[in-house]
């Protein structure tokens, strides 16, 4: 049996308590795993003067796979995302978003199976931003206006959206390349190249150019992001793979896990050439600390992703086998699986990830 060394980062808010969930789940499929157990986020930024200490890069590139738990992104202050540091320093180009519905929830769509493919690396969330008032801000400011003739006032604040042939080629290379693992019929890149003709303009050409290497094998179409988001309401089945740039990946990635229930079932992995962070797609939840209350699937869907990536096929297709029965069953759920969210019969984070082990026990190896 394989040995496998892999970084935990627990994270903020909830991140502890569905990290504890996964870690539990994931164990009992009966892989041999080692916990590399480090710190990231708002819980060390005061000890260590960083959200993202060295210890945590350094494990990562040590095991070369992670799982973390949800960290704190404060909203217009504070530290910038750990999550697109983490993006970003290890170079894990692709976010794959898988969103699935599940036999037992009363939603408005059935038999939902997309992925969202997202670039990670570049876009407005590449982070290169001036702030109002700066003088390097009115330097700026001063650039562009003799550059292109437009006038900005001068109290803006300045996003940079920088998106590379390169980058572009290589996320839509990771979808058709998904796609045809996975026995997927189509990809379709998401843009606003109508108006946006110099970057999402150059994503949509560098999509066209990679689709022609796999025509015949994997179906290729585009879709405007403002009418990707309709369709997907009217037509969900439509569509298969989306691939798209790093700010609407976000944002349809949100819109996709409404329809199959809710960012709760919402799993996440963020892949480059050399290292994979897993994580839950939904944030830290801070008001809900230590309350036993939150949804875990999430969080143990990753760890799905996870034993896929690391080999073992076997353990995740049983952990998401246990995941599916609990969900079909309805009993061991938390409220916002149940149809009533304030059913007294909910239970809490630690007795779904009790009931999807128990599960465990039933389903063929």
């Amino acid at each position: 049996m394989t040995k496998h060394k892999i970084t935990l980062i627990p994270g903020d808010g909830i991140g502890p308590e569905v990290s504890e969930a996964a870690r539990r789940c994931i164990e009992a499929t009966g892989i041999d795993v080692a916990w590399d157990v480090v710190e990231a986020g708002a819980a060390v930024l005061e000890r260590e003067g960083t959200p993202l200490p060295d210890t945590v890069i350094e494990s990562i590139k040590k095991n070369k796979v992670a799982i973390k738990g949800p960290i704190v992104t404060p909203v217009g202050k504070g530290f910038r995302s750990v999550n697109v540091a983490l993006r970003q320093k290890l170079n894990l180009y692709s976010c794959l978003r898988p969103c699935k519905s599940y036999e037992g929830l009363k939603l408005p769509y059935n038999n939902i199976d997309l992925v969202v493919v997202r670039e990670n690396t570049e876009d407005l969330y590449a982070g290169i931003e001036f702030e109002e008032g700066k003088d390097e801000t009115g330097e700026l400011i001063a650039v562009i206006e003799k550059l292109s003739s437009r006038k900005i006032p001068e109290d803006s604040g300045i996003s940079i959206k920088p998106m590379s042939v390169s980058a572009t080629k290589k996320i839509v290379k990771f979808a058709f390349e998904y796609a045809l693992k996975n026995g997927r019929k189509m990809v379709t890149a998401v843009h606003k190249a109508n108006i946006m003709k110099f970057t999402d303009g150059l994503f949509l050409k560098a999509a066209r150019e990679v689709a022609k290497e796999y025509e015949g094998r994997v179906e290729f179409s585009d879709n405007i992001v403002d009418n990707m988001c309709m369709q997907l309401v009217l037509r969900p089945y439509n569509f298969d793979v989306l691939v798209l740039p790093n700010l609407y990946g976000d944002i349809i990635s949100d819109l996709c896990a409404g329809l199959v229930g809710g960012l709760g079932l919402a799993p996440g992995a963020n892949i480059g050439d050399e290292y994979a962070v897993f994580e839950a797609t939904h944030g830290s939840a801070p008001k809900y600390t230590g309350l036993n209350k939150v949804n875990p699937i999430a969080m143990i869907l990753s760890g799905v992703l996870m034993l896929h990536h690391i080999g073992e096929d076997k353990a995740g297709v049983k952990l998401e086998e246990a995941v599916r029965l609990v969900i079909k069953e309805g009993k061991s759920v938390t409220y916002d699986l149940k149809e009533d969210r304030n059913d007294p019969a909910a239970v809490g984070t630690s007795q779904m990830a009790d009931a999807i082990i128990e599960k465990l026990g039933c389903v063929p190896n």
